[in-house]
This record gives C-alpha cells, sequence and structure tokens, in this order.
C-alpha cells in the first residue's frame, strides 16, 4: 500500500534511512560511485530535507520510497528512488512512479536524475516516459543524467 510517509515519525524516518542505505549503496556499486548524497544523510539531515515521501508499505515494513520536491509550481523534482533489494522486481518502483505521476498531474514538469549507469533506474524512468535532456560528470568517470517528463493536459 502506498502511503504518505511522516518524517515527524522516529520509527518512519529511522525506516526511510535504512532503506536508503541499502539501496544506494546497490546504486553505489553499480555506478562506481560512493559519494551519493543521500548515503551522507544523518537520522537529522533526512527528516529536515523538505522532500515529501511516497512509501510502499507493508504490514508496517517500509520496503520503497519514492520522494519528490517541488521548487516552483510549474515543476517537480523526484529525489529519491528506492526498493529494498528483496523486494526488486515486484513492480514496487513501478507503483511508485504511477502514483506520484497521478497525483502530481497538475504538474506540467518532472525532473529526476541519476547515475548514467544505473540500468534499472534508467529503464523505469524511461518506461514512463522521461527522456534525457543532459548529462554531467560528477568524478572521473562517473556521469549524472536528467531525465525530464512534461505532462501534457
Amino acid at each position: 500500500m502506498i502511503s504518505i510517509c511522516s518524517l515527524e515519525d522516529d520509527e518512519m524516518v529511522s525506516q526511510i534511512w535504512h532503506l536508503q542505505h541499502i539501496a544506494y549503496r546497490l546504486e553505489a556499486e553499480r555506478i562506481g560511485f560512493d559519494e551519493i548524497p543521500p548515503l551522507m544523510d544523518t537520522f537529522d539531515t533526512l527528516r529536515s530535507c523538505g522532500e515529501t515521501f511516497y512509501g510502499w508499505i507493508e504490514d508496517g515494513d517500509l520496503l520503497g520510497a519514492l520522494a519528490v520536491q517541488s521548487e516552483s509550481s510549474d515543476s517537480l523534482t523526484l529525489t529519491r528512488m528506492m526498493v529494498l533489494p528483496d523486494h526488486f522486481r515486484k513492480g514496487i518502483a513501478d507503483s511508485l512512479m504511477k502514483h506520484v505521476l497521478n497525483e502530481y498531474h497538475h504538474i506540467p514538469l518532472f525532473i529526476v536524475s541519476t547515475g548514467t549507469l544505473n540500468a534499472p533506474a534508467v529503464a523505469l524512468y524511461r518506461k514512463h516516459g522521461f527522456r534525457p535532456v543532459s548529462a554531467v560528470e560528477v568524478a572521473p568517470g562517473v556521469e549524472l543524467t536528467t531525465f525530464h517528463l512534461h505532462n501534457v493536459k
């Protein structure tokens, strides 16, 4: 079941922190770069990040989450996408993506960035209509691609 995750709830913040450290460690290995910002989060920086988290929760356990942040009324940035490895390929990331795109159907532009070598994330974003708009080398041999999805009303 998908629901908003409260950053006021210590247990939920703890579950998000745990989830992102597992998920982003895998991405770090995949792209060869261990300085991914979510890996630098502490409990307090996560709690105060200002993002809205949507979580896939079963029996009180957070199995996946997608976080968003709006910097203007015309765009929404998908800031974090993560799923516990034991729950890969069960449609959790896809369901979270559909939920957020539907929830924010009035927003004209969605933005997301991921490591260019993160094939599963790239495939997910492309599946939902995101198209690459830029790539930047963030460290020697490590490229980050930004994707846009223009929402047709």
